[in-house]
């Protein structure tokens, strides 16, 4: 049986392995060198970003006590939810009522997108809870410049809930010719 020894080096809890101690550290930094500061980064989000992205700023990062370096700082995006979208992946999902006379009829309806409104014809007999695509209208691609998702528009029938004397008779007449 041989005699083993076990040697341990770690850094020196004066110093921190600096080699010299600093015998009236300033109150700002206590003796590291480094002081807290806060400013502001522009940061250039990418179209497209979901939530949950996280973006790289390299040497934005707090720097390292030792060799003064910065390091790398991650931010995570999180994205408020949009007053006329919800998103799945790079679509977009827009939701719209219409009149049943509109539905039955046919009529064209004014559908915000990214750049702004635009014009979808519904055709006559539209049922409720019908989906237009409307291609290239969604969110951009992120690993692609010219690609996006699309636009798809739901359309629900809107059913009155109070209806006069003369509407409703106007109903039943159009139910028994449709009978």
């Amino acid at each position: 049986m041989g005699f083993a020894q076990i040697i341990t080096t770690t850094t020196c809890d004066a110093c921190g392995g600096r080699g010299s101690i600093i015998e009236n550290p300033c109150p700002e930094c206590r003796g590291t060198g480094l002081v807290e500061v806060y400013r502001k980064i522009k940061v250039n989000v990418p179209a497209g970003v979901d939530e949950g992205f996280t973006l790289r700023l390299r040497g934005e990062g707090e720097i390292h006590p030792q060799s003064k370096v910065p390091g790398d700082l991650y931010l995570t995006i999180s994205i408020a939810p949009h007053k006329y979208f919800r998103r799945e992946g790079d679509d977009l999902i827009f939701e719209t009522q219409i009149s049943f006379p509109q539905a039955a009829l046919g009529t064209e309806i004014a559908v915000p997108t990214l750049e702004g409104h635009m014009w979808l014809k519904i055709p006559p007999g539209t049922q409720s809870g019908t989906v237009f695509r409307l291609r290239g209208k969604g969110m951009p691609r992120i690993r692609s410049r010219y690609s996006r998702g699309d636009l798809l528009v739901k359309v629900n029938i809107k059913v009155p809930t109070k209806l006069n004397e003369k509407q409703r008779a106007l109903l039943k007449e159009l139910e028994k010719e449709l009978e």
